[in-house]
């Protein structure tokens, strides 16, 4: 089955003037012609993604989209007219944001973190600001200490709201992130608390003893790309570590202690040195 929204691996079936017709054994869909790759042959098989084009018809694309159905991403406003806004998905269609779906009015040129969803009503791809009714954290999937996919959503004061897996609303502390993030940035991060309440708090990092290993390797990276020296100690300022290294202080003294056991560095009074 050809899915909408999505990316799909189908075979070409034939060439036309206009494209190659694609199918998965009983739908044909058209890839046009200034998409078909330079080298292929009937019964290749293609990844595509799969859209609704300016009429309403299933088209398919090499392109590949900013968003994909069921997912999040931090888009731009094309253009807003008395339906809705349009937002840029990196096809030659933009997403449809309907008013009603807008958790504050768009406005052409301003980023938004939407959600792509199916609306049964039009049979159209559409997007979504109140991201919120796309998350559930009433049944988690996940554990304390379980890796997962992040995405990052909006930045408070309190710190930085993330979605998790697609599925779960999560935060990581302000003072748990040691460098700049960007609404829409996706990255890998670790289940840190469930609360009684389901709220879960994520670190970037895992904890104990395996979260140390990348900060120790983040330090003897630094060395290398500084001739074998850092002007960094113990008694350094956090904020002068966290500008360096982006960790905090506690992971850094952790992290040089790990590679001083290792005979790896030495710790001087001026800062730390590579042992060759």
């Amino acid at each position: 089955m050809i899915e909408t929204g999505k990316y799909n691996a189908l075979t070409i079936a034939r060439e036309t003037s206009v494209g190659l017709f694609l199918t998965d054994g009983s739908t044909d869909i058209l890839l046009p012609k200034k998409y078909v790759p330079k080298n292929y042959k009937i019964g290749d098989i293609l990844t595509v993604f799969v859209y609704l084009d300016q009429e309403e018809r299933p088209v398919a694309t090499t392109l590949e989209p900013y968003i994909i159905l069921n997912d999040f991403a931090f888009l731009r406003v094309s253009y807003t007219n008395k339906f809705g806004a349009f937002l840029d998905m990196g096809l030659e269609k933009d997403l449809f944001v309907p008013f009603r779906e807008q958790a504050k009015p768009m406005e052409q040129g301003k980023r938004y973190m939407v959600h792509m969803y199916y609306d049964e009503q039009s049979g159209r791809l559409a997007g979504s600001s109140k991201i919120g009714r796309f998350l559930d954290n009433e049944e988690l999937t996940v554990t304390e200490g379980e890796e997962v996919n992040l995405t990052i959503s909006h930045i408070t004061d309190m710190g930085i709201n993330v979605i998790i897996n697609g599925r779960h609303k999560g935060l990581v502390y302000k003072d748990e992130v040691y460098h700049d993030l960007r609404p829409g940035e996706k990255m890998k991060g670790f289940i840190k608390t469930i609360r009684p309440d389901n709220k879960i708090d994520v670190r970037m990092q895992k904890s104990g003893v395996e979260g140390i290993e990348p900060n120790a390797e983040r330090i003897l990276a630094e060395l290398n790309a500084s001739r074998g020296f850092l002007r960094l100690n113990d008694d350094s300022h956090p904020e002068d570590i966290k500008t360096v290294l982006q960790m905090s202080k506690k992971a850094f003294k952790k992290a040089i202690g790990s590679l001083y056991k290792q005979r790896l560095i030495d710790i001087m009074e001026d800062g730390i040195y590579l042992i060759d």
